[in-house]
């Protein structure tokens, strides 16, 4: 089977940049919220977890705070940045546990979801 990557633009229309290495993140775990047809969560939003953010995806059933070392897994901690499915940040935000995101390492994809107007107000990199 060939994976195609759909072209690494971010939300602001310019080149996607890194979302973390430590931990590596993205659904290639490359290092960039990059995506295709086969990522069906569309792991696209580059965020910045919180305490609030990790207890409340807990609590939902997505355990994204305990290491899984069987899946090379650190688990992540508050600071950590994460390419999080569009629609659990969008969910996060309808819940007011939204986690701060980067918009220039958020992958364009992530407009089919979440609309840009709600990224925004979350947003650490807007100049």
């Amino acid at each position: 089977m060939t994976v195609r990557i759909v072209p690494s633009v971010n939300v602001l229309g310019g080149s996607l940049q890194p979302c973390s290495r430590d931990p590596m993140t993205g659904f290639f775990r490359n290092g960039a919220c990059d995506t295709c047809a086969e990522d069906h969560g569309s792991h696209t939003v580059c965020a910045e977890m919180t305490a609030e953010f990790l207890a409340h995806s807990k609590y939902l059933g997505n355990d994204l705070s305990t290491p899984r070392p069987q899946y090379a897994f650190p688990g992540l901690k508050p600071g950590d940045r994460w390419c999080l499915c569009a629609s659990r940040f969008l969910q996060a935000h309808a819940e007011d546990v939204a986690p701060r995101v980067r918009l220039r390492s958020t992958h364009q994809r992530a407009l089919d979801i979440v609309p840009l107007e709600v990224l925004r107000l979350y947003a650490l990199d807007l100049d």
